[in-house]
């Protein structure tokens, strides 16, 4: 039988255009001490550009129109508890669901706010934006490993990013390029909810398909002959000269668990319309498929949200799909007797100012608002989270906190602990020195 070459076997491992392969994958789970037990996992929902916290979970309908804003309030299935009416798919399962409001950081950079918010750690900000600290998802990669040993464990769909930098503040800074996002389809990255072209598929699915020895190339297609080369290579020792992680990378793709779970092709149709036709809904979809599989964190990337002008065409239309995507998602998890068992967050870098502006002039004057650090919102529900339950308050114009001000840092040291990581504990830098994951180790008590 003809065998393929060791360069065609690693390039059919790629995943993504990362730079990564499969190979790095199983070195980085294999840096993780296996745990006994099912393992829990996150899907962080990343709006990126800094959301309004009084249009989603910190509404304020008694303050005056400029305040208030264009929208109205809906209640939820927990008395007490109301939302922005932009939110109708959350409302019936705030039950589920945890909104943190008193979240600050009093810092109007997008770099330093999404550096501080990903990491826990004050550092990068416009005029230094590299990153300093490594963030929640690379953190969570080194300690706990993916949750199935054919997995990766750290995925960004499209591909991981904040303020467009790809990976940004969701890179893993001095732990080592093994734990970086998994970037599934970065030629679509940074898209946005109402994208109406098509949805390309994962490069990597189509490269097992396309990729041939350059011998054949016009005869022979790769994925048609997984099965023959699975058979071959034991017989022919070719594959001696790869090192462990090289060969089991080969085992992953010939197994096909991570093919089927990327393929949305696979996935039923009246599942993926409830979380809606773009493309949040469609990756939000995937990441349920992914942690399904064993995914151990994954980041749906869902930008576009620094809208300065244009408050009610803009924020409007995101929070919508948004909504749709996330009420879907706990939904799902629900019916798959999942929740318990993933973490879903909602959040961004920061919130905006609590009096609309007056639009940006010259260029779109359009009411809008500007940063605001002082104050923002977080939504957390499943992987272990008391749901029904709203924690900190701001004034009534929704300025600052008023009861319980939490810090970036305290909620991820909640992360944390629900999926049972200590946050004291450290890794070397890029100078040597050991440096904890988390500098506030203390979760929010009434989450967990």
């Amino acid at each position: 039988m003809e065998m393929y070459s060791r360069r065609a076997v690693l390039k059919a491992g790629l995943l993504g255009a990362t730079g990564l392969t499969l190979a790095d994958v199983l070195r980085a789970n294999d840096a993780t001490p296996a745990k006994n037990g099912k393992r829990k996992s996150v899907i962080l929902i990343w709006l990126d550009g800094g959301p309004s916290q009084l249009e989603s979970y910190d509404p304020k309908p008694e303050a005056p129109l400029e305040v208030r804003g264009p929208f109205g309030t809906i209640p939820t299935n927990v008395p007490g508890i109301t939302i922005s009416d932009l939110l109708p798919c959350h409302a019936p399962l705030m039950d589920k669901m945890a909104l943190i409001r008193s979240l600050h950081h009093d810092n109007g950079d997008h770099f330093a706010a999404a550096h501080w918010v990903l990491t826990g750690f004050f550092g990068s900000n416009a005029a230094n934006k590299e990153q300093k600290s490594p963030s929640l998802g690379s953190c969570i990669a080194r300690v706990q490993g993916a949750n199935h040993p054919s997995m990766p464990a750290y995925v960004g769909l499209p591909a991981a990013q904040s303020i467009y930098i790809f990976p940004g503040y969701q890179g893993a800074a001095y732990l080592g390029r093994a734990f970086e996002p998994f970037d599934v389809q970065p030629e679509q990255k940074y898209i946005g909810h109402a994208h109406s072209g098509p949805i390309l598929r994962p490069a990597f699915l189509d490269t097992l398909a396309v990729h041939q020895e350059n011998r054949f190339a016009e005869k022979v297609n790769l994925l048609d002959r997984l099965d023959g080369i699975a058979r071959g290579l034991d017989r022919s020792g070719s594959m001696e000269s790869m090192d462990k992680y090289q060969h089991r990378a080969l085992d992953m793709l010939l197994s096909g668990r991570a093919r089927r779970a990327f393929d949305m092709d696979l996935e039923d149709t009246r599942v993926r319309e409830r979380y809606g036709a773009g493309p949040w809904g469609h990756y939000t979809c995937m990441a349920r498929r992914l942690v399904e599989a064993g995914v151990t964190f994954v980041t749906v990337d869902m930008p576009h949200w620094d809208h300065h002008s244009s408050l009610e065409k803009g924020h409007g239309s995101n929070m919508r799909a948004m909504d749709r995507a996330v009420g879907a998602l706990i939904q799902d998890l629900m019916d798959r007797d999942m929740l318990d068992d993933v973490l879903v967050m909602v959040m961004g870098e920061f919130g905006r100012t609590p009096k609309i502006n007056n639009g940006l002039p010259n260029i779109d004057p359009v009411p809008g608002r500007d940063h605001w650090g002082n104050c923002f919102s977080a939504m957390l529900a499943g992987g272990g989270v008391k749901g029904g339950q709203v924690i900190g308050a701001t004034n009534p114009r929704g300025e600052y906190p008023i009861e319980r001000p939490l810090l970036p840092a305290q909620l991820l040291a909640t992360v944390y602990h629900l999926l049972g990581i200590d946050p004291r504990q450290s890794f070397p830098d890029h100078a040597g020195r050991p440096r904890p994951i988390l500098d506030d180790p203390e979760p929010i008590s009434e989450l967990v």
